[in-house]
């Protein structure tokens, strides 16, 4: 028996899987084009052959209540990353605050499946997040931050991020409910936007995720 045999968690396949062999499923969750020609996409085997619209519903019965924002004045080329991790971890929605255009390539396709509401000002988002009693949390390394290693993240929040380099606006932090960095340990002032999103994001799944 096979690692991933012993481990559900494991999975079987990574490069895509060829046309359906045998009878064709009936489920109306299944992609016939799909079925016929393989499944090369970047997905997991749970979702094998399905289509695109039936990955969302099903993801939408399992997101969970934290949303991703981050500011883009500057085409910020880490939004794509965002939105990946975003989609790994299953949060709700990814905020776009500023520029609506954003590079895509680093999603890898995640964007597909992963809900984006963008926002022309700090103002509008703010105004967004209170009309939903969502608190926002905002993730730099700025003068009074606490540390993210000891916050408790509310269950439900927006996580906020900065354009790389500058960080978050003074706008962004004032509305904050809180401020938190990561602790570092380098010489590095400061670390990848879409790497400390990442931490973020796991750091609010350790809080709130049974395993």
């Amino acid at each position: 028996m096979s690692d991933a045999q012993n481990n559900p968690s494991l999975e079987l396949t990574t490069n895509g899987v060829g046309p359906w062999v045998g009878e064709l499923p009936t489920e109306t969750f299944y992609d016939p084009e799909l079925l016929e020609r393989g499944d090369s996409r970047n997905v997991i085997d749970r979702y094998r052959y399905w289509s695109m619209a039936a990955i969302v519903a099903d993801l939408d019965q399992h997101r969970h209540p934290f949303h991703v924002a981050i500011e883009n004045w500057q085409h910020d080329m880490n939004i794509g990353s965002i939105v990946r991790s975003a989609n790994a971890f299953a949060a709700d929605t990814v905020h776009v605050i500023g520029r609506k255009r954003w590079n895509r390539r680093g999603a890898m396709v995640t964007d597909r499946y992963q809900h984006i509401q963008h926002h022309e000002t700090v103002a509008d988002f703010v105004s967004w997040a209170a009309a939903d009693a969502l608190p926002i949390i905002a993730i730099d390394n700025v003068p009074g931050s606490g540390l993210i290693e000891t916050f408790a993240f509310p269950s439900r929040c927006v996580l906020l991020f900065g354009q790389e380099g500058p960080g978050l606006t003074p706008d962004a932090v004032a509305a904050a409910a809180a401020v938190v960095e990561i602790s570092q340990f380098g010489s590095t002032r400061s670390m990848n936007a879409s790497a400390a999103a990442a931490v973020a994001m796991h750091a609010w799944i350790l809080q709130h995720v049974r395993f």
